[in-house]
């Protein structure tokens, strides 16, 4: 594809005005009468998603992300609240009037047409000229690499060909946005994770808001510009993914985003803006940051990748934490330990794996866990 053709498909996307949002909820509730009761699926949601950005609802099941989506595209209707597309309220626009195109995890192609077919479908239906069709489903085949394969049916295809069917489909028409609603669920894990960076290259290449909804962290992390993470029919963070991961807000969160350990105390003293607490007999856990006070409750994460451990007491001015090895597992690129402290909470510890392996330890070995007090993350509820 020329890069005058890239820029045509992209130049339709950021039509508008770029300081106006692509997406806007604002207080967006929704409510379901069930066995007589009222049940609230989202409760309250606010958020703001800008032109061009791709961004992911991420959280586990029943959470609400797909209730999200559906409202932004018009399937579900708020009980509260109002949706906004490119600064127009469409809370009660049908969804074949919003300017958004919805990708399935299904993918929903028609199994008798060829791919060809399948991608001018939806130009056919709006009677676009058919020259204009050949040009523009050219096009879209060439970006999501189908050339050469147009006519093919979809069960000659593998899944990954499948779901870059359904994306042609789906941007052909040139939507103002694109919503995908767990498109890569039904692929096995190698296919997923490079149809992930596929994924992102489209979006980047056509231009286009992409809403993802996913309840795998790795998909969100790896495509996202920014994450939402829902839980119980609520946002409890919004952000970049580094700062999502880094810096969790709740402990949900923390648990939810990778492998992450949970401490708990009460700080014993502040000095040089940093807070220290104590787990046990000559263990302390350093806090960067100078917003504590002697005597409060804190709870901190720090990420499993973050810590060292050593068959060896550490030095210097590290947190420091002593415990058992109970379990050592084997995952190739680093062994996963689980450290079992003094007063019975267990502590994940990842650690690569290097040529020299003699400094590994064994189940049953005493050993001693460090992390830099910037790793001490201090969390919310």
């Amino acid at each position: 594809m020329t890069d005058i053709q890239v820029s045509e498909v992209a130049a339709v996307a950021a039509s508008g005005s770029p300081n106006v949002p692509a997406i806007e909820l604002d207080g967006v509730v929704k409510e379901y009468l069930s066995h007589g009761e009222v049940v609230q699926a989202v409760k309250g949601v606010t958020l703001t998603i800008a032109e061009g950005e791709f961004f992911s609802l991420l959280g586990p099941s029943g959470c609400g992300k797909t209730t999200t989506m559906r409202m932004i595209a018009g399937f579900e209707d708020p009980s509260r609240g109002s949706v906004r597309l490119h600064g127009q309220d469409v809370t009660n626009v049908p969804p074949n009037k919003r300017d958004v195109n919805m990708v399935f995890q299904s993918y929903a192609l028609f199994p008798h047409m060829s791919v060809w077919e399948n991608v001018a479908f939806g130009l056919r239906r709006k009677q676009v000229p058919a020259a204009e069709i050949k040009r523009r489903v050219g096009e879209m085949l060439e970006i999501v690499d189908l050339t050469g394969r147009e006519k093919r049916r979809p069960r000659e295809m593998s899944g990954g060909q499948q779901q870059r069917v359904a994306l042609a489909r789906a941007l052909v028409n040139r939507p103002r946005a694109l919503l995908l609603d767990e498109p890569l669920g039904a692929l096995d894990l190698k296919l997923r994770q490079a149809m992930q960076i596929e994924l992102k290259r489209i979006q980047r290449e056509v231009g286009i808001t992409f809403v993802y909804v996913t309840h795998d962290q790795s998909e969100a992390l790896t495509m996202s510009d920014r994450i939402a993470v829902m839980n119980d029919g609520l946002v409890e963070q919004l952000a970049p993914p580094r700062e999502i991961y880094e810096r969790p807000a709740t402990t949900f969160v923390a648990g939810f985003i990778g492998t992450s350990n949970l401490l708990n105390g009460t700080i014993d003293s502040v000095a040089s803006g940093r807070a220290l607490f104590k787990l046990g007999e000559g263990d302390h856990v350093l806090v960067a940051g100078d917003s504590h006070r002697a005597g409060d409750p804190i709870a901190v994460t720090v990420r499993p990748e973050k810590i060292t451990i050593s068959t060896e007491e550490p030095a210097g001015d590290v947190s420091v934490v002593r415990g058992t090895v109970s379990e050592v597992v084997y995952l190739g690129l680093y062994n996963s330990y689980a450290v079992r402290l003094a007063d019975g909470a267990e502590v994940t510890v990842f650690q690569q794996n290097a040529l020299d392996s003699s400094t590994t330890a064994e189940r049953g070995d005493t050993v001693w866990l460090s992390w830099q007090p910037q790793h001490s993350y201090a969390i919310g509820s």
